[in-house]
């Protein structure tokens, strides 16, 4: 390991560090505006200038590897000048636009400019303008702010694997645009947004919403799909303006999804803020009191045997739980988290869960894709593969639709046979698999969601086994669940007792439940529960306002099966109600009250009875057993489920943005087939 001098402080760091990234550790700041940890060295802005002994002139520190022997000095007098002199070159060109930029408050620019820069210009010639470029309905652009460098171009070409933003022209004409005038189609383009140093990439739906200093920060968990993004939810007042990252090395690193990000005006429009009760065939307003009174008497009404409950995809924990207990002591257990049928086997934990884990993915050298677009179901866990490829020695087979993942894989075809050739090592990829030290295999929702789901879950089982998937040190089965509640649901055993039918069902209480198919409960009473206008709320006889997970204090599992809370935001809307304190009341209008009055004395009740739940953000080793269906499978193909990326949810229909997105992208294809 080398050995170095930073400021007359000797220190040992692993070989293959930048100086930059060694001053760092040895407690040196080093500005810099192109060098970020995640993504290649570009050496653009040369704000980073360190003095080194024996070196003709200073060196960029975020391009030169360490070496043993090197002697730095950060705080130099030669060090200072080099710094002033690029940083005076840097705001040459750049606009006073302070006041109206959006990144006014947390910009890079403005802070190194404090602590590096001058505090005069020499400059009095004219400053050059750019021309704004369109990058579609989430990244707003004033390129006349862009200082060259180059983060945006290296996230799209490396992360996102979506290659649009390059740079034409040469010294002060050189641009960064997209190569054609089109929309942006990567899933993760709001993530350019954190990158760019300068006001040159900011939102389009934040701009001049608010200061970063008039705004309250609350840590929480994503839930627009069932990787668990880490997010900070920034409001003011009663409103969430805005989402954006936060690290979480093991998940999601530092990107989150444009769904995640964007998603969240749809959280003030089209809410239910009242109960509302069916009379006449309309729906009225009403009060929690009648509302659960009616409620109460319909379950005392109705045959226990006739009454089911289906949690949708952003149901928390708690309310799943509470839930269960309250039908559970009227004898019902008509109860399901697979609003879509998936033909998964709660009594496993292995057979629901990503047991690779998500940083598994930087050890697999194989992997076999069943029935899954990851680019759409969870895209930042497509990004974390797409970066295992580009370090080499990684092979990609698909089963499924010939789609766009953003890295080369070999497409195998969509006949469910080829499982079983796979299984008896008739197939080619089943070569791969075997002779790799770590491989994958990764089940989406279009293999569980089919009829024939449970079988082919039989298989993708006997593929882990046959091909050394699972040893030790090593589980190689995974599902990509692509919904928030799904592994939390049936971690705590939201199922069926025995299979039942929506149609027999007389009484159909819903808990966010928007995608199941309604036509199966027109002739039932339909309690809906949740905290949109939407599919549920249209075909509800009585509604319960609930709250989103930024108006609650709520525990999710991930598809890892790591137990995460979100922290509450902002209040609910109007008369609305956190989900498990409805059911809590309901319990005692129905006479059979719940044994807990807090959210601690159910968050304790919910760890005695499920103990997983006791370890937040740490996630329990599982056994490996026998799950699926031995059978024959049908000879439909393996397609991957057909959904709009921006639509998937409550909240993102009453999204504008997601509107906005749905359309360019539609718009874009349209072209496309022109």
């Amino acid at each position: 390991m080398p050995k170095l001098t930073i400021d007359n402080k000797e220190i040992e760091v692993e070989e293959g560090l930048t100086v930059l990234q060694a001053c760092e550790i040895a407690g040196a700041e080093i500005p810099r505006f192109c060098f970020h940890e995640r993504l290649s060295i570009a050496g653009n802005c040369r704000m980073c200038l360190v003095e080194m002994e024996r070196a003709p002139k200073p060196i960029a520190s975020c391009a030169m590897p360490v070496a043993d022997g090197m002697v730095i000095k950060t705080n130099s007098e030669k060090t200072i000048k080099a710094r002033e002199g690029v940083m005076e070159f840097l705001l040459i060109n750049h606009p006073l636009d302070c006041p109206i930029c959006d990144q006014g408050g947390e910009c890079d620019l403005q802070d190194q400019a404090m602590g590096y820069g001058l505090d005069r210009s020499r400059y009095n010639e004219s400053k050059r303008a750019v021309k704004d470029k369109n990058l579609g309905p989430l990244v707003s652009t004033v390129m006349t702010r862009c200082i060259h460098c180059t983060r945006c171009i290296r996230f799209a070409t490396e992360i996102a694997g979506v290659p649009e933003l390059g740079a034409t022209g040469r010294g002060e004409n050189m641009e960064v645009g997209t190569y054609v005038e089109e929309t942006l189609t990567s899933e993760l383009s709001g993530n350019l947004i954190d990158l760019c140093p300068v006001g040159a990439l900011t939102s389009k739906p934040y701009s001049f919403n608010a200061r970063p200093w008039e705004l309250t920060k609350t840590e929480s968990i994503d839930v627009m799909d069932a990787l668990g993004s880490n997010i900070r939810v920034d409001t003011r007042g009663n409103e969430v303006l805005r989402v954006v990252p936060r690290n979480h090395d093991d998940i999601n690193q530092e990107w989150i999804s444009d769904k995640t990000r964007f998603a969240c005006d749809g959280l003030r429009r089209q809410r239910l803020d009242q109960p509302f009760v069916k009379r006449n065939g309309k729906l009225e307003p009403s009060n929690w009191e009648d509302a659960l009174k009616l409620f109460a008497n319909k379950i005392k009404n109705t045959d226990p045997l006739k009454i089911g409950s289906i949690a949708g995809d952003h149901a928390d924990c708690e309310t799943m739980f509470s839930t269960k207990l309250l039908l559970e002591k009227i004898g019902c257990t008509n109860i399901d988290c697979l609003q879509d049928g998936a033909k998964l086997d709660a009594k496993v934990r292995s057979s629901y869960i990503f047991n690779t884990r998500v940083t598994g993915i930087d050890e697999a050298d194989a992997i076999l894709i069943v029935g899954s677009n990851p680019r759409l179901e969870s895209p930042v866990l497509n990004a974390r593969i797409r970066g295992r490829f580009l370090k080499g020695g990684l092979e990609i087979g698909l089963i499924g639709e010939q789609i766009d993942l953003t890295y080369p894989f070999q497409h195998l075809g969509d006949d469910p046979q080829l499982l079983e050739q796979l299984i008896a090592g008739k197939n080619k990829f089943s070569k791969v698999l075997k002779k790799a030290k770590n491989p994958m295999i990764i089940l989406g929702s279009g293999a569980i969601n089919r009829d024939d789901g449970a079988q082919i879950l039989f298989n993708a089982h006997k593929i882990a086994e046959v091909t050394g998937m699972i040893n030790d040190n090593w589980n190689g089965f995974n599902v990509l669940q692509s919904v928030a509640s799904r592994v939390g649901g049936l971690d705590i055993g939201f199922v069926p007792k025995n299979s039942f039918n929506l149609d027999d069902m007389e009484l159909v209480y819903l808990i966010g439940a928007d995608e199941i198919d309604f036509n199966k409960i027109k002739n039932a009473f339909v309690v809906y529960q949740g905290h949109h206008g939407d599919n549920g709320a249209h075909h509800a006889d009585v509604i319960l306002p609930g709250a989103a997970y930024t108006e609650k204090s709520a525990t999710f599992v991930n598809l890892e099966g790591r137990p995460q809370r979100t922290q509450q935001a902002v209040f609910p809307l109007g008369q609305a109600k956190e989900d498990w304190r409805i059911i809590r009341a309901l319990s005692g209008v129905m006479g059979k009250p719940l044994p807990f009055d807090g959210l601690s004395e159910l968050r304790r009740l919910l760890s005695d009875t499920v103990p997983s739940f006791g370890s937040i953000n740490e996630i329990i080793p599982n056994d490996w057993g026998n799950f699926g269906l031995e059978g024959p499978m049908t000879k439909q193909r393996i397609s991957n489920i057909s959904v709009n990326f921006f639509m998937t949810d409550p909240i993102c229909r009453a999204s504008v943005t997601m509107a906005e997105c749905a359309k360019a992208q539609s718009d874009r294809l349209a072209r496309e087939t022109v």
